[in-house]
């Protein structure tokens, strides 16, 4: 049966584009450089129990968590079948949400949210309903990384148009939700020489008690 989304950008990635991206993903050399990443980009936050990443793929960036944090719970959402099968190798089933960002509803909440990559690909028409997603799934932080660009702009991606927007999306955050502030942030650098990680800007944004 063909799942109906709101969006052709969700459409994309549940269908054979998601299949091959996750086939070009399975890289040991990935997991390295984002236990780098993430070494850096949590180095101010607190003791972290539980995460829950948004489009986790299969499952790169947490199984580098897994790996700075042992005993740490992981949670996360996918849209892609195939990708979500992976995840099931490292991550229970009841942990895993199947289906679009923009179908879910937090029903808890995790002291890290994580979404690395994912806002760039989504329907800029929806970025505000999965700001508040993130914002009422954590009870402390948020880890996003994305393309910057300081305004909104759409970029061909891999020969596909209307699939890749940058823009701040960690400002527009900041702007509408005044219960976020800014801990820190930095970039990834494709040249990096050790750890190579895409050319991301990443920001550990902290919910106000």
């Amino acid at each position: 049966m063909i799942k109906h989304y709101k969006t052709p950008q969700e459409t994309f990635w549940a269908d054979k584009f998601g299949d091959d991206y996750l086939e070009r993903n399975a890289d040991n050399q990935l997991i390295a450089s984002n236990i780098h990443f993430l070494s850096l980009a949590l180095s101010k936050a607190s003791r972290i129990n539980s995460c829950i990443e948004f489009g986790s793929n299969i499952g790169n960036n947490l199984r580098a968590l897994k790996t700075l944090v042992p005993d740490i719970e992981l949670n996360a959402i996918e849209i892609n079948p195939k990708a979500k099968a992976k995840l099931e190798e490292f991550i229970p089933n009841k942990n895993i949400y199947l289906g679009s960002i923009l179908d879910f509803t937090p029903t808890k909440k995790y002291d890290l949210v994580l979404i690395k990559g994912v806002l760039i690909h989504l329907n800029p028409n929806y970025l505000k309903d999965v700001y508040s997603k993130l914002i009422n799934s954590t009870s402390r932080y948020v880890l996003l990384a994305e393309y910057y660009n300081p305004t909104p702009v759409e970029i061909e991606y891999r020969g596909h148009k209307d699939k890749l927007f940058k823009r701040d999306f960690a400002g527009e955050i900041l702007s509408n939700h005044k219960e976020i502030s800014l801990v820190d942030y930095g970039f990834c650098y494709h040249r990096d020489r050790l750890f190579p990680n895409a050319d991301l800007t990443w920001f550990l944004l902290q919910k106000d008690s």
